[in-house]
């Protein structure tokens, strides 16, 4: 008796597009109350968990079907990011108790801080293969993390809080370029919107 095996190749879009954006729209808010440009959390906790993390995490997944390692890790270490980053907010402001927010000690957020600092440090050579634009992200991730932990440690805070509050919105701003250009090379089959050849010092 033959044993008739046939693979099946499921084909899915490239969800750079989906993640990028969803990084672009909370850093956009998020820079916008850093900056002082707006006040409070409360609003900006939508877009963490939705755009910054359901976003980047549905692209996580995809990508782990591109077999995309760095991708895949990628949108999933960010996006898991903001998940923390709004239980965070929560915390502070009393939704789960005012037990939990009198205890909290911002110091431990430094110390996330510092190990996404140390994470995004190393996605960063991964960057340099991929492509420039998304090399100058991560490059200001690096900085919007030495920013957040020197503040949070209560280090030269007004220019660490300057810093990480410009390095996100430029982290912004590139994402949509990045998530524009995804979406269009691909939509019209052609460069409209070049993101720089990959560095070639690994590969």
């Amino acid at each position: 008796m033959e044993n008739n095996i046939k693979n099946v190749k499921v084909v899915v879009a490239d969800p750079s597009a989906m993640g990028l954006f969803g990084l672009a729209m909370v850093t956009l808010v998020a820079s916008s109350q850093k900056l002082g440009w707006t006040s409070g959390t409360s609003l900006v906790i939508p877009w963490a968990i939705f755009l910054g993390a359901f976003a980047q995490i549905y692209a996580s997944i995809i990508d782990a079907k591109h077999n995309n390692t760095f991708g895949m890790t990628a949108f999933g270490g960010y996006g898991f990011f903001w998940l923390g980053v709004a239980s965070t907010w929560l915390i502070q402001a009393g939704f789960f108790g005012e037990a939990l927010q009198a205890s909290a000690d911002p110091k431990q957020l430094g110390f996330a801080f510092l190990g996404y600092l140390i994470f995004t440090a190393f996605m960063t050579v991964g960057a340099m293969e991929t492509h420039k634009v998304l090399f100058a992200i991560f490059c200001l991730i690096d900085l919007l993390f030495i920013g957040l932990t020197l503040s949070s440690f209560g280090i030269m805070y007004d220019f660490s809080h300057g810093l990480a509050a410009w390095s996100e919105l430029g982290i912004a701003l590139l994402s949509f370029y990045g998530a524009a250009a995804a979406v269009l090379n691909v939509h019209f089959g052609k460069i409209l919107l070049p993101v720089g050849k990959p560095f070639g010092i690994f590969k």
